[in-house]
């Protein structure tokens, strides 16, 4: 194991301190979110922790089953005490480009649904400025595609629809949508381009979280840093 992965798990371990008996938890998607899940369901067994997760995905409902976690849906619990979840990158605000694993829809919704946002990376995935080697995923309606992604390059973005890397075709979100990944170089105002790419008719939701993160866990090659929003 490299020294990122060991940085992403020593973060993640920091974020599960974060559980507590009783609580409704949002489960995030992807590889650095797998470490806290699984110490989650080693905390479900040791502990007997009373919780419930929320997966904003297919796979990281699977993997909630696999680790012995109780799953359960926003209809029954459209209020979450935590949401734990990775980021692609992330500024000094915290401000956060999710959506490279393609679940960003539902991992926003759940972020917007819970009391505390704790965030888990490690040090290479900070950046000055948000956009900086680094594209902004974003969910379209198939129906919409063509003109999206027309008004997407009207505002400066180079838009390549993502590809399915073991099928023909593109990638199809867990919504039944698309995702196209939208290059705007380094964004001087993320939540003013989160605001024109959510006014294009067809636009389901984006990668960029706007101060939406309470605390960001980064792991570097030695310790763990938290920071925290202001």
């Amino acid at each position: 194991m490299g020294w990122r992965e060991e940085a992403k798990k020593r973060a993640s371990m920091e974020a599960v301190k974060h559980v507590k008996d009783g609580f409704t938890i949002g489960l995030g998607s992807g590889s650095t979110v797998a470490y806290a899940i699984q110490e989650i369901g080693k905390r479900v067994q040791q502990e007997e922790l009373r919780i419930l997760g929320v997966p904003t995905s297919h796979q990281t409902m699977m993997l909630a089953v696999h680790w012995g976690i109780p799953t359960t849906t926003l209809n029954e619990h459209p209020q979450l005490d935590l949401a734990i979840d990775g980021t692609d990158q992330f500024d000094r605000q915290l401000n956060l480009i999710k959506g490279l694993g393609g679940a960003l829809t539902r991992e926003k919704i759940v972020a917007s649904a819970t009391s505390q946002f704790v965030v888990v990376a490690d040090q290479t995935k900070l950046a000055e400025k948000l956009g900086t080697d680094c594209v902004v995923p974003v969910e379209v309606l198939p129906f919409a595609f063509p003109t999206a992604t027309s008004k997407m390059q009207a505002i400066g973005g180079k838009t390549i629809l993502r590809k399915a890397k073991s099928k023909v075709g593109p990638v199809v979100t867990d919504n039944g949508n698309f995702i196209v990944d939208v290059s705007f170089g380094e964004i001087s105002s993320p939540k003013r381009l989160d605001s024109k790419l959510q006014a294009i008719p067809g636009v389901i939701e984006t990668g960029l979280f706007i101060e939406m993160a309470d605390i960001v866990y980064v792991g570097t090659q030695t310790t763990v840093e938290r920071l925290e929003r202001e």
